[in-house]
């Protein structure tokens, strides 16, 4: 498969490294208020992005929010376990499965390039392809002191350069890293 457009990480973190707490709960990003009027550029994010892929967990973190479904963008779920999705959600999420490239290239034939990476899973089995072109992250500080980290094994070591960095006035600091080689500045 020849590689096409962007996969892109959008994520938020806690100082020691965490997505999640032992239980899977996102609690601790609500632990500063956001900046007033400012989404930490989100809607350039999703601006730039066609279609997002999350894992299971992902999805059902955002289904326990009890809001509307937040994506506008097709959503594709790739779990190991679930069978179906909520028929409300029809024509909004599709369940794909297979092995990562296979993912990739189903995507790819619908039309869809510039991909919103979600979920610790997701991200840390596209890291471990080296599939990751950019990664947001946003450092919540506050320590959580264990969970489900951002980051696992990877077959090499990968490198990254720092684009843009921002702390906001509410304690959060965000980066964006782009891929690169050693060499390639």
């Amino acid at each position: 498969m020849d590689r096409k457009g962007h996969n892109r990480v959008y994520i938020a973190n806690s100082l020691d490294g965490y997505i999640a707490d032992a239980e899977g709960g996102v609690g601790f990003l609500d632990t500063f208020p956001m900046p007033e009027n400012d989404d930490m550029g989100f809607a350039e994010f999703m601006d730039k992005t066609e279609a997002i892929l999350m894992g299971r967990k992902s999805f059902e973190t955002v289904l326990g929010f009890g809001a509307d479904w937040p994506y506008s963008k097709p959503v594709y779920v790739w779990p190991r376990t679930l069978q179906e999705i909520p028929e409300s959600l029809g024509g909004k999420v599709t369940l794909v499965s297979g092995e990562i490239l296979e993912v990739l290239e189903r995507i790819h034939k619908e039309g869809y390039f510039e991909l919103y990476i979600d979920g610790g899973s997701t991200i840390q089995s596209f890291l471990r392809e080296d599939l990751i072109d950019e990664i947001t992250i946003t450092t919540i500080p506050v320590l959580i002191g264990g969970g489900i980290p951002l980051f696992g094994p990877l077959k090499g070591m990968l490198t990254f350069r720092c684009v843009k960095s921002e702390s906001y006035r509410n304690g959060l600091v965000q980066n964006v890293y782009v891929r690169t080689n050693l060499d390639g500045f």
